[in-house]
């Protein structure tokens, strides 16, 4: 079902205001660029599937903050909308919440299309990282897949391997208290952060190190993905926030810089 946009915004906008008073979803303090290069992008934001990494509260933190930072936003709750070849024509960046459920085999084919022709793609967690286990080609295209998180909800260390990346300068390592994604990972990403598995919960993967934050190309498509975000509460962390809104500013750019050229990454 396409929502209606107005109506969105406008309930989004009480919302917002409402939550701006009672310090909801609000960082502690503001890091943010300010950095507004989503100025007359066209948005598809995408979100459903399992509610248990609330998509409706994180459609509540983004969809307003892309409207502020000047992007037409075309928000939809169901896969229909990728079939719609006007629609995934037309955008610069598809962002989709989507966890666990299953997507058409044309459904897919056209989110791939779409990505291999320009269009950015962002998301986070296992609204992309955990959407379609059963579809190999969209895994291929995200760059990896949740298997699990030893110990479920547990305080670790997101660790900062690059600070020559937009998306990563001047932000230092920080501490979450929520899943720690233990993915496999396409070797070929630019890694931008990664983390420490301590092995309390599971002793064989001790001193494991797994990327938390990257960037890849699929075809002439960008794509940005953090593990962080599991439910909306996560990004009061101002560095989750802020990692999140600077990857969908890099991958909306997608179309009119192209994608990076990268090999071997360094993982440390």
């Amino acid at each position: 079902m396409r929502i209606n946009k107005q109506f969105l915004s406008f309930f989004l906008g009480i919302m917002t205001s409402i939550a701006g008073c009672t310090g909801a979803n609000k960082p502690s303090h503001d890091i943010e660029s300010g950095n507004k290069t989503l100025q007359g992008k066209k948005v598809l934001y995408v979100y459903g599937g399992w509610q248990g990494h609330e998509p409706k509260q994180c459609r509540d933190i983004f969809v307003p903050w892309l409207e502020a930072e000047g992007a037409e936003v075309f928000v939809f709750d169901e896969l229909t909308c990728y079939t719609d070849s006007a629609l995934m024509n037309e955008v610069d960046l598809i962002i989709q919440h989507w966890t666990q459920g299953e997507i058409s085999q044309e459904q897919e084919k056209a989110l791939l299309k779409a990505v291999k022709g320009g269009a950015g793609l962002a998301g986070w967690h296992g609204g992309t990282g955990d959407s379609f286990r059963n579809n190999v080609e969209f895994q291929y295209m995200v760059g990896g897949q949740w298997v699990a998180h030893p110990g479920n909800i547990i305080p670790y260390t997101v660790n900062i391997t690059t600070n020559d990346d937009p998306v990563t300068t001047g932000l230092s390592d920080f501490v979450m208290s929520s899943e720690q994604y233990y993915m496999h990972v396409d070797p070929n990403v630019k890694v931008l952060a990664t983390t420490r598995f301590s092995g309390d919960h599971n002793s064989w993967i001790e001193g494991a190190i797994i990327p938390v934050v990257w960037k890849k190309s699929f075809g002439n498509g960008r794509v940005f993905y953090s593990s962080l975000g599991h439910v909306a509460k996560d990004f009061e962390v101002p560095e989750a926030l802020e990692i999140m809104k600077r990857g969908i500013r890099w991958a909306a750019e997608s179309k009119e810089k192209g994608s990076e050229a990268w090999v071997s990454p360094a993982y440390k």
